[in-house]
């Protein structure tokens, strides 16, 4: 048999889904949870095999409450079920531990399917989430380390200079830093000079006075 604790606010969504697993004789419900923090202190009083997660509880983060749910008892496999698809919250689950993430868009055999998987320790990604991971995986191994001209110019742009200031600091013209300031935007993965400088200046990259570097 396959525990299943079931946590959404929704008690509709609740019932919806008991009633859907309460059809297969491998699946049994061991518990429901409005909240993140019921949902934590049921897994570890009942150690269910799955737990189906809504992300977006009343009490707080669903990537905490995954994280929760792992350190008490790691063995238990976490299915995230909800309707929202924005990158931070999808890798942010996974990075808590969340085994599978689905959206509620699915077919009802596509759910009992995610469960029994999860019970093999299978993940199961909703086509849509798989697509946006792997997007996100090509842009992380695109974002090539920084060249030392680069770097300079980086760390110059989060001290407030100019194209101009930059180019006449390190002797080159105008259009050779904009094609500076181009690759190290696409290679950071950033849309403009404001999200570079906090990029430089939250690692300590802001240091006008280094020595300039000539076409």
């Amino acid at each position: 048999m396959i525990s299943v604790l079931i946590a959404d606010d929704h008690a509709v969504v609740r019932r919806g889904i008991r009633s859907l697993l309460e059809q297969f004789h491998d699946l049994v419900i061991a518990g429901e949870a409005p909240d993140g923090q019921t949902a934590v202190r049921l897994v570890a009083e009942l150690h269910p095999r799955v737990v189906l997660l809504d992300l977006l509880l009343p009490d707080g983060e669903g990537s905490e409450t995954i994280c929760q749910i792992k350190r008490r008892t790691p063995a238990t496999q976490v299915v995230v079920l909800t309707s929202y698809a924005a990158d931070d919250l999808i890798l942010g689950a996974i990075d808590a531990g969340a085994l599978s993430y689905l959206l509620k868009d699915i077919e009802p055999s596509e759910l009992v399917h995610a469960v029994r998987a999860a019970a093999r320790a299978e993940a199961v990604l909703h086509p849509r989430i798989g697509a946006r991971v792997l997007e996100c995986l090509r842009r992380a191994r695109g974002r090539e380390p920084l060249t030392r001209r680069e770097r300079i110019v980086l760390s110059r742009i989060a001290c407030g200079q100019s194209n101009r200031e930059i180019a006449e600091g390190l002797c080159v013209s105008v259009e050779t830093v904009k094609t500076h300031v181009s690759h190290i935007l696409n290679k950071l993965g950033l849309e403009d000079r404001t999200q570079a400088a906090i990029y430089a200046l939250k690692r300590g990259m802001a240091h006008p006075d280094q020595s300039p570097v000539v076409d």
